[in-house]
């Protein structure tokens, strides 16, 4: 503990030693403090027990073969786990006990100013020194014999100031267990919660990669079923094409059929004429009746054959979902309770 940070900070070096022997559960001076490991913050060992019984409700019931459970320092929260002793096992601050009890007696040693205990308004020389349970007011002896509280119920000051003390240390112990209780529900909360990323980064990964896959698989089928449209087409036009030549062949031979027709028509002379009209005459007739070549069927160039329907992979490509699982349970329900108890 810093005491000399404490003095220089105040004007009264016992006020601020005070300050430092002053607990932080009970805000009274220590009674065999203890020393929470590893911060060093000191504590009542009664409060300390207190918070602990409060955080580990089922401490007590525990066999000595069980650990003992966990401790949040009030101060600085940070956490200790402590052994099957409890807070019993930790260790006692020796230093801070003895300066208390040196500045306990100091303190007892040294008169009561007229301005350190509170006063009566009513009876400025009186000192406020019975409770008035009736009203629920401190006030003095003078007020309960002849003031406004002589007809109510009163009580010691010291009785019923132990009494609420203790009754604001349990609340305080109450808080502090809360607070743990709170503290434990976020960690879990975050711990969840970088969770359902890093599992929702998974499996955005995973239906990428089905994806993918189901993309490559329509591509591979595309480019087979592109490449049988490909051959079809190649069968077709070089049949065509052959069609083509031969036409183009048989066109040409009757062409020239044809000027050597008109040249012989042109012959003027009857001999001349007749030695070669009935040979070309024949083989006119024959050009016209022989030699007739293949053709196409009608919708022969048609390519319906290779239509594909893929309305059912649309269908089933917008029917495309989520495995059903089952809902899982909650994780906190008890806790919630519990903090909103």
């Amino acid at each position: 503990m810093d005491f000399q940070a404490g003095i220089l900070q105040d004007g009264s070096p016992m006020e601020s030693l005070e300050k430092q022997l002053i607990c932080p559960i009970c805000l009274e001076m220590f009674s065999k403090p203890v020393v929470i490991l590893p911060c060093q913050h000191n504590l009542c060992r009664k409060c300390a027990n207190d918070v602990f019984q409060a955080a580990n409700p089922y401490w007590q019931s525990r066999g000595s073969s069980i650990s003992g459970g966990r401790f949040r320092c009030p101060s600085c929260r940070h956490e200790v786990l402590l052994d099957r002793h409890g807070v019993y096992g930790l260790q006692r601050n020796l230093l801070v006990e003895n300066i208390t009890d040196i500045y306990k007696q100091e303190c007892s040693s040294r008169p009561l100013k007229k301005g350190e205990h509170p006063m009566c308004k009513e009876h400025e020389d009186e000192r406020i020194n019975i409770y008035c349970v009736t009203c629920e007011v401190p006030t003095c002896s003078m007020c309960k014999v002849f003031g406004a509280h002589k007809d109510c119920e009163v009580a010691p000051l010291q009785t019923v100031f132990q009494g609420q003390k203790t009754e604001l240390n349990n609340c305080i112990s109450m808080l502090v267990a809360g607070n743990d209780r709170i503290q434990t529900i976020i960690t879990q909360l975050e711990d969840s919660c970088q969770s359902t990323e890093e599992n929702s980064e998974a499996a955005k990964r995973e239906l990428c990669a089905r994806f993918d896959a189901l993309a490559a698989l329509l591509e591979e089928k595309k480019a087979e079923l592109l490449q049988r449209i490909s051959q079809e087409q190649a069968d077709k036009t070089s049949f065509i094409q052959s069609l083509i030549c031969q036409y183009k062949e048989q066109l040409e031979r009757s062409s020239r059929l044809v000027e050597t027709a008109i040249q012989a028509a042109e012959e003027t002379g009857g001999a001349a004429f007749l030695m070669n009209a009935k040979q070309l005459i024949k083989t006119i007739v024959e050009a016209s009746k022989g030699g007739r070549l293949d053709k196409i069927e009608q919708g022969y160039e048609s390519m319906d054959a290779f239509s594909v329907s893929l309305d059912h992979l649309t269908e089933a490509v917008h029917a495309l979902d989520f495995d059903p699982a089952d809902e899982d349970e909650e994780y906190f329900d008890g806790e919630g309770e519990e903090v909103e108890e």
